[in-house]
Order: structure tokens, then sequence, then C-alpha cells
């Protein structure tokens, strides 16, 4: 006799709608951009119910704060494995550089999506926040590198490192420069301090 399957609890099914509605903000919003989708859309994707998207999120603006943060968490992961084995600081800077020349190289580049989510933001607190704290992890990483690689001014430093990642991954979307981060590794490693 075969045993029957189990219906999932409401957790498990609440868990798995938020998974499918994540996976489907963060296919649809980074293709085509957090204004241009709508929620009926993200549901229809995800293939769950209305309700489930205000059970998970509670709003339009939440679930693309958790879509964002997902890009964070994996972006930091991303650079954090990659600079983990490496040396010198100098080293672990570049290669910060050396990652986004990948991912812009990849065939479904579209921008960074924080860029293109604070621009689109308009009044919404909660999105552009949720940018800046992606951004000020960055800001921090390159402080901290910085300080490690006994610049003058770390924090001018990494400032300086911020600018050039944004500048790299801006014209790597709006210029289809995809030698952009060689270009802007190329003018950090002047830039630091020789080890």
């Amino acid at each position: 006799m075969e045993t029957p399957t189990p219906t999932p609890t409401p957790a498990v099914r609440r868990t798995s709608a938020r998974m499918r509605l994540l996976a489907a903000a963060d296919e649809l919003f980074y293709e085509n951009g957090i204004n241009l989708v709508g929620i009926d859309r993200v549901i229809e994707h995800a293939g769950v119910a209305k309700a489930s998207l205000y059970d998970c999120f509670g709003s339009k603006e939440e679930l693309i704060r958790a879509y964002l943060k997902g890009r964070a968490d994996k972006r930091q992961a991303r650079i954090s494995e990659r600079i983990a084995g490496l040396k010198t600081p100098q080293e672990k800077i570049l290669s910060v550089f050396d990652l986004l020349a990948e991912v812009v190289n990849r065939t479904d580049y579209r921008g960074c999506a924080f860029q293109r989510a604070s621009a689109e933001a308009g009044v919404s607190i909660v999105i552009k926040g949720t940018c800046e704290e992606s951004r000020a992890w960055l800001r921090s990483l390159f402080t901290e590198l910085a300080q490690a690689a006994q610049a003058a001014d770390p924090e001018l430093l990494a400032r300086q490192l911020v600018f050039l990642y944004d500048g790299a991954a801006l014209a790597a979307s709006v210029d289809a420069d995809r030698h952009a981060p060689q270009a802007a590794r190329a003018l950090a490693a002047q830039m630091l301090p020789r080890p």
C-alpha cells in the first residue's frame, strides 16, 4: 500500500511561495526594471495566488527590497569568496574589479541592479535605503582594504574605488563597454600603495 503524500504545512507553502516570488522578481525586475513590472506579472510568473504576495511581503515595495537584498547578499558572497584566498590588500582590491569584469561579460548582464533600482525608486526611502546599504558595504570593504594597504587616506581611496567600480558598471551597461572594468582596474592599480 502506498503512503499518502503529506499535505504541506502552511509554513512550507508560504516558504515555497516566497521563494517562487523572489525568483520571479529577481528575473523580471532585473530584466525589465522595477517600475515596468507590475505585481500581477510577478504573481503570474511565480505561479502563486495574489494573496501569497501580500502574505509574504505585504507590498510591491517590500518585494523589491527583498529582491535587492538577495542580490546584495549574493554579490557580497561572490566578492568575499574571491578575495578570501588572496594575500595582499592590493590583490584583493584589484580582484573585485576582475570579478566585475566577469559579471559584465555575462550574456544576461543588464547593468547594476542597485544603480537601476535607485534611478527608478522615485521617493521610495525603502528602495533607496536598500541600494545604499549595498553601496555602503562595498565602500566599507574598500576602506578596510585601503587601511590594510596603508593608504595615506583610506576613506578617500575607498570613495575613489567605489567611483571606479560604479563607473565601470555603468559604462558596461549604458555604453556596452565590456572592457570598462579592466580600465577601472588599471586606474585602481595606479592609485594603490605598493605592497
